[in-house]
């Protein structure tokens, strides 16, 4: 009898418990300003993605995502140095000042500048930048055509809108970087700005024509049929479902903030918001989705290493959340500036989210990878 252990076999995991696990990331990133915690946060999301990404044009998401943080750094200090009020710290230049309006009180633009503005424009940069990365990774950990397996069928519409919009910028990168090879064994320059508009026309032809191959291809697979519904049900259903999205959005927004008004202590704009949100869409979605029938060749299965992946989230979301709740200071220091302190509990879940890559499987060679990538949903109107 073999008493060895076996190894989980190798698969690809459910595109939800990614996406959830990204979310729980974004979540601790998004409480926090501290340096040490969100560039501790950055790298654990960068080593998963390094670990459990699927081969594709889609999988420089991640990079395509932070290099996109990055600039938004840059964004957000120039504007803060020309929009923000001035700090209590030391003035490090002056910037032109633009005499506004007395009616425009309390704004300016223009004038002092101090380290302690700038710094603190630079941490919330960063937070952008992990919340950024976070969202590339998601995209690099999940093939796109397979979210439409977990999208409701109330969305279906939109979310193969989505999908497809999100396999654009990976596909336009790929065929950027496929013409300016074809130019480089060529012998003809590729960095000047002519050689980037004599580039533009083959990129945006090959776009064309793969967009119209993929609409002929949903079509021909039953895409957009529906079923006879009455108008009222279909308006009733469809208010519900964008009442209880809403919920969600200002409950997660009042969970994010922390400083909404509530009653008994309790927020309005929180958890409470957010449960009845997701009930309502969730409720909604399911009498909605009748309209719509729909089959899954090899549907995802969700079993063990899904509820793993997202415990790891979830430690690491609940550890910065009890972290600050229990008044740890979790912001970055700028007045005055100093070293930032690391936070024992909230660098501990963090660190947590890294075991995702030990309880997710491994992926699966080029045929099953291959086969997973083509195994998508079909609509077929009854």
């Amino acid at each position: 009898m073999d008493l060895s252990p076996r190894r989980p076999l190798p698969r690809l995991l459910h595109p939800a418990a990614w996406w959830l696990w990204a979310g729980c990331m974004a979540l601790a990133a998004s409480r926090t300003t501290n340096p040490l915690l969100l560039l501790l946060l950055l790298g654990v999301v960068a080593v998963v993605v390094s670990e459990r990404r699927v081969p594709g044009p889609w999988s420089r998401a991640f990079a395509l995502f932070v290099m996109v943080g990055v600039v938004v750094i840059g964004f957000r200090v120039v504007l803060s140095a020309f929009l923000a009020g001035p700090g209590a710290g030391p003035v490090l230049f002056v910037t032109p000042q633009v005499a506004l309006p007395d009616w425009l009180a309390g704004l300016r633009i223009g004038g002092p500048v101090t380290g302690d503005t700038l710094l603190a424009a630079v941490y919330e940069g960063l937070r952008l930048t992990v919340m950024l990365g976070c969202i590339g990774a998601a995209n690099a950990l999940v093939l796109p055509t397979r979210l439409l397996r977990v999208v409701p069928a109330a969305l279906y519409e939109i979310g193969v809108a989505v999908v497809v919009t999100l396999t654009v910028l990976p596909m336009l990168v790929a065929d950027t970087v496929r013409v300016r090879e074809a130019r480089l064994l060529r012998g003809r320059q590729s960095s000047a700005p002519r050689a980037a508009a004599e580039m533009a026309l083959p990129v945006l032809a090959g776009a064309l024509d793969r967009a119209v191959k993929l609409a002929a291809a949903m079509d021909s697979r039953g895409y957009g049929r529906t079923t006879a519904v009455a108008r009222r049900t279909r308006w009733i259903t469809t208010a519900a479902v964008a009442a209880g999205l809403c919920g969600v959005a200002l409950g997660l927004y009042g969970v994010l903030d922390g400083g909404t008004p509530g009653v008994a202590g309790v927020p309005l704009l929180g958890w409470p918001m957010a449960v009845a949100g997701g009930a309502l869409a969730v409720g909604s979605s399911l009498v909605a989705g009748r309209r719509i029938g729909r089959t899954v060749y090899r549907p995802d299965p969700w079993s063990a290493p899904e509820w793993a992946v997202l415990a790891t989230g979830l430690v690491c979301a609940g550890a910065m959340l009890a972290a600050s709740a229990a008044g740890v200071d979790l912001q970055g220091p700028t007045s005055p500036p100093q070293w930032p302190a690391l936070p024992l509990l909230p660098a501990a879940g963090a660190l947590v989210g890294l075991l995702a890559v030990v309880a997710s499987p491994p992926l699966p060679g080029p045929v099953q990878a291959r086969r997973a990538r083509t195994s998508t949903p079909v609509a077929v109107a009854r």
